[in-house]
C-alpha cells in the first residue's frame, strides 16, 4: 500500500481555507471569491490558461499573511479582527484608516491604565504607517516565495507578490498601477472585495461602493463589467460552490517525491511563521513522528502519512490570534477556548480536499488523550488510532523541548519524564511514548511501557495501588468502590499483563513505570 495521492490544487485549497480564518473570514470565503473571479474572467472573455492563474491567485492571495503576525499583534492586538475590519475600508483614505487603527489600538490597550494607554495609542498611531508598510511588504514577499515552493508558474508567483496593488498606484508595491498590475490580481482583488462588501452591506450598498472605488482601487473596466452583470455573477455561489469549484480546478496530477515533500514543507512553514516561538516546530515534529512510527513497526506508507499529518497538524492555528500564540504568561480560560479550537479548525480546513482526507483525523486528534481529557472531542483510547497516539505523544515531547513565551525549553530528560508521567496518569499511550522516546534518543528503562489498549485508567490506578502494598479494602476506600469490585478489576488485570500473582503484578508495575504517584 501507499499513502493517498495529494494534488497541488488540493493543498492550495487547504491553504486557502487556512487564510480564510487568518483574515477573519468564514471558511470557504477565498474559494467562493475565486468562483466569482472566474465568472468575471469568463465575462471578460479570458482564455482557459489565464483563468487557471486567476484560480490560484484567488485561493492563495493571502498565503503570506502569517508572516509578521507577531509584529502586527504587538502593535494592534488581535490581528485577525483588524484584518476583518480593514477589508471593509478604502485603504488609500486616511479618514478611514486612522479611526480604524485608533479603535484597535484602544482595544489592545484596554488592560492598562488611562495614562499608559494614551501614550501607547499615540506611539502606535505614529508607528503604524511605517510598521504597516513593512508588514504588508513582508506578506507580498512571503506569498511569492511560498508560491514558488508550491510549484506554481513564475507568472503566478509574481501575481502573488502584487496582492496589495491598486489601480491608482497607491497600494504596494508603490507606484505599480493600471494595466501594469497582473490581470489575475485585478480580477481577484475586485472579486474578494465584492464578496466582503456584499456580505457586510448587501447588494445595493456594495454596488455603490464598487462604483465609488472604480478607477481607484479597481480596474474601472472590470468594475463596470461586474456591476453590469452583478446579479448573474453572484447567483447561486453558495449552492453551486463545491461542484463549480471542482469544475474550474486545474487538471492537477498527483504530486510525488521531492516536489510533494517541498510543497508540504512550504505548508508547514506557512503555519509556523505565525509565531517566533513555533519556527520549525512542524518540521521537527514530522521527523520525530516518522521515526517513532518506524520504531513502532508501522509500514512505510503509515510512517509517510504520519509525517505529512505532522507537517499540517497545526494548520488550524491560522484562526488563533497571534497575541495568544505568543502570550508571555500561562493561558487563562478564554485563551484555552481559542487554543482548543485549533485542532477543530484543522479538521475543517482539510475537509474540503479529498486527497487530504486521510490526514484529517490525525490532525484533528493530535491533542486527544487516552483518558478523554484532551481536545477538541475528548476522545477516549478506543477512538484513537495508533498513528494518532504517536502524533499526540510526539507533539507533547516536541512542545516540551522547545521554548514557549511563558517558559523555557525543558531538557530532553525532563521532557521524557513528563511523558512517562502522562503514561502513568492514563493520558498518553505507553507504546506510543516508548516509540517517541526511542526515536528521540531517550530510551525508557525497563520493559515496554504499558499500552492503554491493555488497561483502563481505573485498572492503572488499582495496579499502582497494589504496587504500593495497599489491601483491596484500602484500594476500594481510596477509590470509592467496594473490595469486591476491586477484586473483579484485579482478575481482569492479571491476564491482560500476563501474570498470576500479586508479586508478578507488582514487578510488572515496576517494569512499566507505574509505581509513581
Amino acid at each position: 500500500m501507499s499513502a493517498p495521492a495529494i494534488t497541488r490544487a488540493a493543498l492550495v485549497l487547504a491553504l486557502s481555507r487556512a487564510t480564510d480564518l487568518a483574515i477573519g473570514q468564514h471558511l470557504g470565503f477565498a474559494a467562493k471569491a475565486a468562483l466569482l473571479a472566474d465568472r468575471l474572467a469568463k465575462a471578460a472573455d479570458l482564455p482557459r490558461e489565464q483563468r487557471e492563474a486567476v484560480f490560484y491567485q484567488g485561493l492563495l492571495r493571502y498565503v503570506g499573511c502569517n508572516s509578521e503576525s507577531h509584529a502586527m499583534a504587538a502593535l494592534l492586538g488581535d490581528e485577525i479582527a483588524f484584518r476583518r475590519d480593514f477589508a471593509l475600508i478604502d485603504s488609500a483614505k486616511p479618514g478611514e484608516i486612522i479611526p480604524l487603527v485608533f479603535s484597535h489600538l484602544r482595544k489592545a490597550n484596554a488592560g492598562v491604565g488611562p495614562v499608559a494607554a494614551l501614550i501607547n495609542i499615540a506611539r502606535g498611531l505614529a508607528r503604524s504607517p511605517k510598521a504597516s508598510a513593512a508588514i504588508l511588504h513582508g506578506h507580498c514577499e512571503v506569498a511569492e516565495r511560498l508560491g514558488q515552493r508550491l510549484g506554481l508558474a513564475p507568472e503566478m508567483c509574481k501575481s502573488l507578490g502584487q496582492l496589495y496593488a491598486r489601480w491608482d498606484g497607491k497600494g504596494i508595491p508603490a507606484g505599480l498601477k493600471g494595466e501594469a498590475i497582473a490581470l489575475p490580481v485585478r480580477l481577484v482583488s475586485l472579486a474578494q472585495d465584492a464578496m466582503i462588501l456584499f456580505e457586510a452591506y448587501g447588494r445595493d450598498k456594495a454596488v455603490e461602493m464598487i462604483r465609488q472605488r472604480a478607477g481607484k482601487a479597481y480596474d474601472p473596466k472590470l468594475a463596470a463589467l461586474l456591476v453590469e452583470h452583478i446579479d448573474a455573477l453572484m447567483a447561486g455561489l453558495d449552492e453551486a460552490g463545491a461542484a463549480e469549484l471542482r469544475r474550474i480546478m486545474p487538471d492537477d496530477a498527483a504530486l510525488s517525491g521531492a516536489v510533494l515533500d517541498e510543497a508540504l514543507l512550504a505548508a508547514a512553514d506557512f503555519i509556523d511563521i505565525k509565531s517566533p516561538f513555533t519556527l520549525g516546530h512542524s518540521r521537527a515534529l514530522a521527523e520525530l513522528a516518522r521515526k517513532a512510527a518506524t520504531h513502532c513497526g508501522l509500514p512505510q506508507y503509515s510512517a509517510d502519512a504520519l509525517w505529512r499529518a505532522a507537517l499540517l497538524h497545526d494548520i488550524g492555528n491560522a484562526g488563533v490570534p497571534a497575541a495568544i500564540l505568543s502570550k508571555p504568561a500561562a493561558y487563562g480560560a478564554a485563551d484555552w477556548e481559542q487554543m482548543r479550537l485549533h485542532s477543530y479548525h484543522g479538521e475543517r480546513i482539510l475537509a474540503a480536499s479529498d486527497s487530504l482526507a486521510s490526514l484529517r483525523a490525525l490532525v484533528g486528534q493530535h491533542h486527544e488523550r487516552m483518558d478523554g481529557s484532551g481536545y477538541h472531542r475528548g476522545d477516549l483510547a478506543q477512538a484513537v488510532s495508533l498513528e494518532a497516539r504517536l502524533l499526540a505523544a510526539a507533539e507533547a515531547y516536541q512542545n516540551k523541548i522547545e521554548p514557549r513565551p511563558h517558559r523555557p525549553a525543558l531538557p530532553e530528560a525532563a521532557a521524557a519524564q513528563a511523558l512517562l508521567k502522562d503514561v502513568r496518569d492514563g493520558k498518553l499511550d505507553g507504546k506510543a511514548v516508548q516509540a517517541v522516546l526511542t526515536a528521540a534518543g531517550q530510551v525508557p528503562r525497563g520493559a515496554a511501557l504499558i499500552s492503554q489498549d491493555q488497561l483502563t485508567p481505573r485498572e492503572v490506578e488499582i495496579l499502582r495501588a497494589l504496587a504500593k502494598g495497599q489491601s483491596m479494602k484500602e484500594v476500594g476506600r481510596a477509590l470509592g468502590i467496594s473490595p469486591k469490585t476491586v477484586d473483579n478489576h484485579i482478575q481482569n488485570i492479571y491476564p491482560k499483563i500476563g501474570v498470576k500473582t500479586r508479586g508478578g503484578a507488582v514487578l510488572y508495575a515496576v517494569e512499566h513505570g507505574l509505581t509513581g504517584a
